[in-house]
């Protein structure tokens, strides 16, 4: 809708993000019982640590996207960041990178997710938000304005990095809290002694930079909410 800003732009601009975990085995009336419950943004589906199916995610995507929710997709490993095209052809209009440390993956993933002339991202001619926009320039054009990409730094290292990581295509950072705490604990890493000195250290890394920096909490329906750090 026109003057009504993107999810992507809210994102670049910080503003707080609502997303609900869901599983892609989820049928649709179960779906549909989800949206009753409260306002969220998308929906996020856990490819990392749980079993994940292509068609059971294609379809996932396919009745979200038509209930006017997009998907978030975690993928399994930073090392898949050059199968980033094909995870987006089954669907989710967001991909979140785990355990990101090198500036070399995150080229890697910005040139596996966007189309020429930002990324490298090869024609599939299929996709969220396709079905409406058929031509193959103005859906290259529409998905490099809205397509989201977001990293998860989970060590010490990716947080030194945090400068080097948040490069242009990158639109927000978010935190794996329970890795980084696993790292905090095995090894001396001062200055940083908890998750919160590493968050601040990053926000201040990033300052001036267009990634938004995310934490989250959890309400009472399970929504997660990601909030500005800074």
């Amino acid at each position: 809708m026109s003057g009504q800003r993107t999810l992507k732009q809210r994102i670049q601009a910080s503003e707080p993000l609502r997303v609900l975990r869901a599983s892609p085995q989820t049928a649709r009336s179960e779906v549909e019982a989800l949206l009753a419950l409260e306002p969220f943004d998308m929906f996020w589906l856990d490819g990392q640590h749980t079993p994940l199916c292509e068609r059971e995610l294609f379809d996932f995507c396919r009745i979200a996207e038509g209930l006017g929710k997009p998907v978030q997709l975690r993928v399994k490993h930073p090392r898949q960041a050059h199968l980033l095209g094909n995870f987006l052809d089954l669907g989710p209009l967001s991909i979140e990178l785990p355990m990101v440390e090198d500036e070399e993956t995150v080229i890697e993933a910005i040139d596996a997710f966007y189309f020429p002339p930002v990324g490298r991202r090869s024609w599939g001619a299929r996709g969220y938000g396709f079905k409406n926009m058929r031509n193959r320039l103005a859906y290259a054009e529409w998905w490099n304005n809205n397509g989201i990409l977001c990293i998860q730094l989970e060590s010490v290292k990716a947080v030194l990095n945090a400068r080097q990581l948040a490069k242009p295509g990158v639109d927000w950072i978010a935190f794996g809290p329970n890795d980084l705490s696993f790292d905090l604990e095995t090894h001396d890493h001062r200055p940083f002694t908890t998750v919160d000195e590493c968050i601040q250290h990053v926000v201040r890394e990033l300052q001036g930079i267009p990634v938004a920096v995310y934490d989250y909490t959890e309400d009472e329906n399970g929504v997660w909410v990601y909030a500005n750090t800074a």
